[in-house]
């Protein structure tokens, strides 16, 4: 794929980028972004800062007018832990948020979602929400809290777990049972809980870094949906990954 060098008022400079240019298309033959002086680039750069900049001044604007939604009073649901039943109150540990990540189940398998498995595997270090936040952040599936605790071993993930298979709460908080995921968020007052917020699909990618961090590469995600320069390395949605499986013999027990 050809490529151009933007004309500079260092000669030499341009020349170094051609040269550059002339080596890498000997060894590689995945198109590459177009090649510019030092200058450009931080032009180039400065205007994508700019919508980079509006988008985190959007972003803050979303999080205060989150901030302002009104709430649901929830019953008193019963879920079931590593030590038996617990009220969903119970769950905040003392604290008055909680985030719960409903992780999708399917009765009996060994592995489980890839999705929901490498997404909740990223999170190993919560001790700051509870410092700092006064918060809690677990998982709650729908499945037997056997299987859970063994499929939570057998992945090596390091969060709280809990069943909701005797409970209407999945259900209740869109996840219902052999259906979707969801990520839902609470607020505690005594013993009354209060459904605030409530998200599932792509609205779940702000809590990982692998989406974070593959946006910041020159090829992206690699996906079919992106809006990419032709000839970019794609694939399609999903199709890569890590799964389940290839999780469990990496972080899993006996690893």
């Amino acid at each position: 794929m050809p490529r151009t060098v933007d004309p500079v008022a260092d000669p030499a400079q341009t020349e170094e980028a051609v040269a550059h240019h002339q080596r890498r298309s000997t060894v590689s033959t995945t198109p590459l972004p177009p090649i510019v002086d030092a200058a450009t680039w931080q032009r180039e750069l400065d205007a994508l800062r700019a919508r980079e900049k509006a988008a985190t001044r959007e972003l803050d604007a979303i999080a205060a007018q989150r901030r302002r939604l009104p709430m649901v009073e929830l019953p008193d649901y019963t879920l079931v832990g590593e030590d038996g039943p617990v009220r969903l109150a119970e769950i905040f540990d003392g604290r008055s948020q909680l985030i719960v990540y409903n992780h999708m189940w399917s009765d009996g398998n060994e592995w489980q979602c890839p999705g929901c498995t490498g997404f909740t595997s990223q999170f190993t270090r919560l001790d700051f929400l509870e410092r700092y936040y006064d918060a809690k952040f677990v998982i709650v599936s729908n499945g037997p809290i056997d299987e859970l605790l063994a499929y939570r071993d057998r992945v090596g993930n390091r969060m709280q777990w809990f069943s909701s298979a005797d409970s209407s709460f999945g259900a209740d908080v869109g996840a219902p049972p052999n259906a979707g995921f969801a990520l839902n968020v609470f607020l505690r007052d005594g013993d009354t809980v209060y459904r605030t917020w409530h998200s599932n699909g792509r609205g779940t990618e702000r809590l990982s870094h692998l989406q974070a961090l593959a946006d910041l590469l020159p090829y992206g995600r690699q996906e079919e949906w992106e809006e990419s320069p032709a000839g970019w390395p794609q694939h399609p949605t999903y199709s890569q990954g890590m799964g389940s499986k290839e999780i469990g013999e990496l972080y899993g027990a006996g690893s």
